[in-house]
């Protein structure tokens, strides 16, 4: 494919996610990272991840969005206000969305819009933002106390009393 002619950037990010097959390239050894693939710190991303990562890297990377997403719809179960409710829904489906977004377009699902992978692509602006967003959900979980969705305290083991230790 020539680089100034339709296609040029979908192709090249299907061969990037082609060629990590099952396991990957390993990290740091992708092919497209050296200017194959053009916008391949933002737009490409996932297209990056997957060649490096492979085909059991991205349904990690799925699974992750997927366990975001629960545990933000159990917090907003959880919450008591309603405003709670639609901020944790609005920054869950903010992430997760952009996410599916980002993915979509490097998998050909979508046309390119130019929107970042969450907490992944370069750029601090992002990434502030991002954080941000996850904040305002972790914020709303310790108010509402649904903050013990994954509560450690609960998995630990009481101390043994020894002669020592009473």
């Amino acid at each position: 494919a020539e680089p100034l002619r339709e296609g040029y950037r979908l192709m090249q990010s299907l061969l990037a996610i082609g060629s990590g097959g099952v396991w990957g390239s390993g990290y740091g050894f992708s092919q497209q990272k050296l200017f194959y693939l053009p916008i391949q710190y933002t737009d490409f991303i996932f297209s990056v991840f997957a060649e490096e990562f492979g085909l059991a890297g991205g349904i990690l990377l799925l699974v992750l969005l997927a366990t975001y997403a629960t545990l933000a719809f159990w917090v907003a179960l959880k919450a008591r206000h309603a405003i709670h409710q639609l901020i944790v829904m609005g920054a869950m489906i903010f992430l997760v969305g952009q996410a599916l977004i980002n993915i979509g377009v490097a998998t050909g699902v979508l046309p390119t819009t130019g929107l970042p992978l969450p907490f992944f692509s370069y750029g601090g602006s992002s990434v502030i933002a991002s954080l941000a967003i996850a904040g305002l959900l972790v914020r709303v979980a310790r108010e509402t106390n649904a903050a013990e969705v994954v509560s450690l305290a609960s998995r630990r083991r009481p101390a043994q009393q020894t002669p020592e230790n009473p």
